[in-house]
């Protein structure tokens, strides 16, 4: 028991290391990730190694391919499209349970998490962006009383990290970010859910807009 909590512990470590390290670039897209090298530069064996390679696979962040290992995966359209879309269902129905139970406190720290990101932003911080716009997200759903749907929205945040990242690396969209950002605390402070609701979806959609243009391009301004 003891070394399969230890494997596993070792895993999510693992997990976290690779996954910030794709986020960041520090592994672009058709890396292949060797577990013997992994293990090797973790200095652990290879089976928290696999199984952080499973992990992974299951989230998007590789693929798994016969004789050749683990694949860092490509930007996928498709990804995009089912991500965003799932979010769009979801986000709203966590809105709508979680605003009337905040409390002053509760939104504080919701304008606190947005101050933190747009800090994060004026210094060009890549890698707390996506973090931060996730927590923001989540902070506002955190009184939901649907917990099954919120364990489903925060993977599908942290999936989306790796596309918002590239979102939000455009100019006009960080400023639109922020001033949506906003508001959406303005009308959640001021119980205005269904127009708070509306502004999430679209504001959702534009990032999904933003990300399908920026790929069908090439990936390039």
């Amino acid at each position: 028991m003891s070394t399969t909590l230890k494997h596993r512990t070792l895993s999510s470590a693992i997990v976290d290391q690779l996954r910030q390290a794709i986020l960041d670039g520090s592994y672009p897209a058709g890396s292949q990730l060797r577990q013997d090298a992994l293990a090797q530069a973790y200095a652990v064996s290879r089976i928290p190694v696999r199984e952080a390679l499973f992990q992974l696979e299951a989230e998007g962040f590789v693929k798994i391919v016969p004789h050749k290992g683990a694949i860092v995966s490509g930007l996928s359209l498709d990804e995009i499209n089912d991500v965003f879309e799932l979010r769009k269902l979801l986000e709203p129905r966590l809105l709508a349970s979680s605003i009337p139970a905040m409390t002053a406190a509760d939104f504080e720290a919701v304008a606190g998490m947005e101050a933190a990101f747009e800090e994060a932003m004026s210094a060009g911080d890549i890698s707390r962006w996506g973090l931060l716009n996730a927590d923001f997200h989540l902070a506002l759903y955190a009184r939901a009383t649907q917990p099954r749907t919120l364990s489903i929205v925060a993977g599908l945040l942290q999936t989306s990290d790796r596309y918002t990242r590239l979102q939000l690396q455009r100019g006009s969209s960080i400023e639109r970010a922020q001033a949506e950002h906003n508001e959406l605390i303005s009308l959640c402070r001021n119980g205005q859910l269904a127009e708070a609701e509306r502004l999430l979806v679209d504001h959702i959609e534009m990032v999904r807009r933003d990300l399908v243009e920026f790929l069908e391009a090439g990936g390039k301004e």
